[in-house]
């Protein structure tokens, strides 16, 4: 007999962090990495709009669109057994009104098999947040550094390190659970005020340089890979270097079919 495999749902991480148990996230953008990280045991799968960046090459997650990420959603599903799987809702698909908003978070529903959908912001979206759960769509938020928000910081730097911001982002975070917010990202803060953010919520908080008080961390796979290498924040651990090994591999390959050793008599028909 097959065992049942045990699916990871928003009832899952409210209760590892009710046990303390932490909780591992990571970007996927395609079938086979998905596949792979999901077999590896991990949490939560985030379809990122940092595909934006690693995969489309943009400089920002701006350009990226809303059939592009329900195309890597859709890929992404394809690839999981058991993980939860996050989309982001990518910029200006939630941020003018609520009805543009759920109607986008359908849409990420409804054509990508998905489980959830993430966006970024306080209390500039909450209405946009209720209107989605009210709509039965589990959102994740996402407060500190938001990304697409990027040309009004005009910086990566650290956010909240001023009282004032600190404050707001301390208000948010609770509008956000009492708007209906399964979970939030803290990204790119000081350690203590996650830690005091997170002590102050029943839903898990997932930190990205948030430090190791959140809930959960979540990386981008290209970062964690080494596949990107010119991208090395502080809360950064690298735990390959792949463009080091494709790179060699490939080099391998090149030089086989140049001296002509590659295919080999095994390795034909």
């Amino acid at each position: 007999m097959q065992k049942e495999v045990k699916k990871i749902t928003t009832h899952t991480l409210q209760k590892m962090k009710a046990n303390g148990e932490k909780i591992a996230m990571i970007t996927a953008y395609d079938f086979s990495f998905a596949k792979i990280f999901d077999a590896a045991g991990v949490d939560i799968i985030l379809v990122g709009d940092s595909a934006s960046n690693v995969m489309a090459g943009h400089e920002t997650t701006v350009p990226i669109t809303l059939e592009q990420m329900i195309y890597h959603a859709q890929s992404v599903v394809r690839g999981i057994n058991r993980c939860l799987v996050v989309v982001d809702l990518p910029f200006g698909t939630y941020q003018s009104n609520t009805e543009i908003a759920l109607a986008s978070a359908v849409r990420i529903m409804k054509e990508t098999g998905g489980h959830s959908i993430k966006l970024e912001g306080g209390e500039e979206v909450v209405d946009s947040i209720k209107k989605i759960v009210s709509a039965g769509i589990p959102v994740m938020g996402h407060l500190g550094l938001t990304p697409q928000s990027i040309y009004k910081f005009g910086t990566y730097n650290v956010r909240a390190k001023e009282e004032e911001e600190a404050d707001k982002l301390r208000r948010d975070a609770l509008l956000l659970q009492e708007a209906g917010c399964f979970g939030i990202v803290l990204e790119k803060i000081p350690a203590m005020l996650a830690k005091e953010v997170s002590e102050s919520l029943h839903i898990p908080t997932i930190g990205i340089g948030g430090g190791r008080h959140c809930d959960g961390q979540v990386l981008v796979m290209h970062d964690l890979l080494g596949i990107t290498t010119e991208f090395k924040p502080r809360f950064l651990r690298q735990y390959l270097n792949l463009q080091e090994q494709i790179t060699g591999a490939v080099q391998h390959y090149i030089k086989d079919v140049k001296d002509k050793t590659f295919p080999n008599e095994q390795e034909q028909y």
